[in-house]
């Protein structure tokens, strides 16, 4: 049998190659993962990788999906090429997804295996020999991939030399050598001939590999965080950790605080005195948290909080993704009060949509919730090293010359945003208080006064209205059907709108990642479209509902999954087929 990856276009072979590991939890699924994405990408590949994981310490059924080609790759795409078996699980869950590729399974699994697809390797047997320890069999399974895919161990080999270089010389050298075994016994050994595709490295720029999640931490420092508090939960708890990996470069604090009651308070308490502060979460943690937004509210205290989604209700499926918070955040608390709900797209927007999140928080003195989920706090994307130069911080604060003895905290003016002083500048008393107040931050309790409090808050809407970005538009201009989409399904939806476009169907994407409010000129681009398509990862269609309650637009039809998986582009396309619309 011949192995060919890829597909031709205008006599040029495309690389697109999709690479699953599948295992037991704690069988080191993850790191085969990454060290074959950071492998790929520091060879200039581009790289999106994404994992599926339950929520135990061991054992279970889980797995590692990377798609490797040479153009950006935002998806996961349903055809396997190599699938990695390491328990009994995988072939028989994963088999039908290879159609063309192979499977590389450990020997111990498929003694008696007749399947010619089926490439049994002794991985474990392999590591102990060259070794030492069967803890090195999944360098192994790295290097048998690699001979699978008939491709170099140059950049593997410094990329291990690199990654153990502190454990010491003979951790290094006994991890090449185990990379070296697993590879020559695929490729130059009892399977020598089994691929024809030599797959070379690119000339390429430094690019970077990056899950949303580290996105969103570097925004959160590109913008100036000094103080971050949270209760650990999935999947938001990578924010807070590679916030605190660079607090001390970055004159940051963080804290891993008591429950997310403490965690929302602490990071107000830190906003109030100050600096920039923000809190990570997911739904089961912001239940704690709504006393804390409305304080925000009231207080006009601004404050960023990240919620990384998860299918609920309660514990819910903890490990896996969906976007059924939307409603709850938009209407977290009690009373009314402006918030701004933005949900990034992708890891690259992650980044640039949290550095807006504090800008706008600081503006408006306002609560602003970033929306994520498993399926892009987790995601692996490769971009070029993100562009920060220019970047400026407005703090929007008063300077010390502007702050006098009669200073009031909540001044009445025709935005709505009152001048911003911070607690002993320049000797002003600043008041605030989480009873309805007055200018002067004393409570006020008559009826004037609590309309004329409630509208000068109220009136920030109209200006943060003016900065939100319209929604982005992909596919072809004036298109049959529409589809709407909004946050992290981004890529598959684009990738599935890209592949009809190419087969000459009609059809676009409209994708939201400015939730609330909208954009003045969103009314004026729905209104214009044709048959129009929600896809969302719940089961209500919230934002559909959003759209109707706020612009009074009404989608032709909706897409929903709440399966706990993601979208991917074939997934799409058969829902679209099904509706009978392409």
């Amino acid at each position: 049998m011949t192995f060919c990856l890829g597909v031709i276009s205008g006599g040029i072979i495309i690389v697109d190659i999709n690479i699953k590991i599948g295992g037991e939890a704690g069988q080191g699924i993850q790191t085969i993962g990454l060290v074959l994405s950071r492998t790929f990408v520091r060879d200039g590949f581009y790289v999106y990788g994404n994992q599926f994981y339950l929520s135990r310490v061991r054992g279970g059924h889980n797995y590692f999906h990377i798609r490797v080609s040479d153009h950006p790759v935002y998806a996961l795409d349903e055809k396997i090429d190599v699938l990695v078996a390491l328990d009994n699980q995988t072939i028989p869950e994963h088999i039908e997804e290879v159609k063309e590729g192979f499977v590389l399974a450990d020997e111990s699994i498929v003694r008696d295996n007749v399947d010619e697809k089926i490439v049994s390797v002794p991985f474990t047997e392999i590591a102990k020999d060259v070794s030492g320890k069967k803890l090195f069999s999944n360098t192994v399974a790295v290097g048998a991939v690699f001979g699978l895919l008939c491709y170099d161990l140059s950049t593997l080999k410094k990329f291990l030399s690199e990654t153990f270089k502190r454990k010491g010389d003979e951790v290094v050298e006994k991890n090449i050598k185990a990379a070296q075994a697993g590879y020559d016994y695929v490729k130059n050994g009892k399977f020598e001939g089994i691929c024809n595709y030599n797959l070379s490295p690119q000339p390429t720029n430094r690019r970077i590999l990056i899950n949303g999640n580290d996105s969103v931490g570097v925004g959160a420092l590109a913008a100036g965080v000094q103080f971050l508090s949270a209760y650990p939960m999935t999947p938001s708890t990578g924010v807070m950790t590679r916030v605190a990996a660079h607090a001390d470069d970055f004159n940051a604090v963080v804290e891993q605080a008591e429950d997310e009651i403490a965690a929302i308070n602490m990071a107000i308490g830190a906003s109030f005195a100050g600096v920039r502060a923000m809190t990570t979460t997911s739904g089961g943690g912001f239940c704690l948290m709504t006393e804390g937004l409305g304080l925000s509210g009231i207080t006009e205290t601004p404050i960023v909080i990240f919620l990384g989604q998860r299918p609920g209700p309660a514990t819910g499926l903890p490990t896996m993704t969906e976007q059924g918070d939307l409603n709850f955040v938009l209407h977290a608390a009690q009373g009314e009060f402006p918030r701004c709900v933005l949900a990034p797209r992708t890891a690259k927007d992650a980044f640039n949509q949290t550095r807006r999140a504090f800008d706008i928080a600081d503006k408006y003195q306002i609560p602003v919730l970033i929306l994520s989920d498993q399926h892009l706090a987790d995601g692996l994307f490769t971009y070029e090293m993100f562009d920060t130069s220019g970047l400026k911080i407005n703090r929007h604060l008063l300077e010390d010359r502007a702050v006098g003895s009669d200073y009031q905290r909540y001044t009445i003016t025709e935005s709505g945003i009152s001048p911003r002083a911070i607690p002993g500048q320049n000797g002003a008393l600043v008041v605030a208080d989480s009873d309805e107040h007055n200018e002067s931050g004393h409570i006020d309790q008559t009826t004037g006064n609590r309309i004329r409090m409630n509208e000068k808050r109220l009136r920030k809407v109209d200006g943060l209205t003016d900065e939100m970005q319209m929604p982005a538009i992909h596919g072809i201009d004036g298109a049959d059907i529409s589809l709407i989409g909004w946050g992290s399904t981004y890529g598959p939806l684009a990738e599935a709108v890209e592949i009809l476009n190419r087969d000459e169907v009609s059809i676009n994407l409209i994708h939201f990642s400015d939730i609330y409010p909208f954009s003045h000129d969103t009314v004026s681009l729905l209104d214009g479209l044709n048959t129009t398509i929600c896809v969302e990862n719940n089961a209500t269609g919230q934002f559909a509902r959003l759209l109707r309650a706020e612009l009074g637009f009404e989608v032709s039809k909706k897409m929903l999954r709440y399966d706990g998986l993601p979208f991917t582009p074939q997934s799409v396309i058969r829902e679209l087929k099904g509706m009978g619309v392409i």
